[in-house]
């Protein structure tokens, strides 16, 4: 596998676990880098996941990711900026982070793959083209932004 078909693979990744995410997020794509023999995707969620949903949000990644076989590495609890890492069963890692105002950030790197030039994700975002830098998240959605817990959910203490 070379870079370009590691970018296309971290892209059928992502699109594959937002696509599991009940009701759907609007998402934009965020940079691509390349290192001396890997490459690393990155995209910017741009519906607000609030406070009292990010448990959720992130449950329904984590379930998505472990019925993948995704071997989850790490889970980060904070209430700050709550956090997945896992590792797919071809070796990408794969993360989500929930930061600032509530703003989901994904992340798929390959492992070591021949060296090659990375064109642009083929696939559109679903959510607005921005121009210059990626905006906190300014969509609201009626569930992931509700500042109530789910109803029949128990927080967690």
């Amino acid at each position: 596998m070379d870079m370009q078909g590691a970018a296309e693979r971290a892209d059928a990744m992502f699109y594959a676990t937002v696509a599991a995410i009940k009701p759907e997020i609007e998402w934009v794509h965020d940079s691509t880098t390349t290192g001396s023999c890997d490459v690393t995707r990155y995209w910017t969620v741009m519906t607000e996941v609030s406070e009292q949903r990010r448990g959720n949000f992130l449950g329904v990644v984590e379930r998505y990711w472990k019925a993948s076989d995704y071997q989850i590495e790490m889970v980060n609890p904070s209430k700050e900026m709550p956090e997945i890492i896992a590792t797919s069963p071809d070796g990408f890692g794969m993360s989500v982070i929930i930061g600032y105002k509530g703003q989901a950030f994904f992340e798929a790197t390959s492992p070591c793959v021949d060296k090659s030039k990375v064109a642009a994700p083929k696939k559109v975002a679903n959510g607005r083209t921005y121009e210059g830098e990626i905006p906190t998240p300014n969509v609201r959605s009626d569930f992931w932004s509700a500042e109530t817990p789910v109803p029949g959910t128990t927080p967690a203490s």
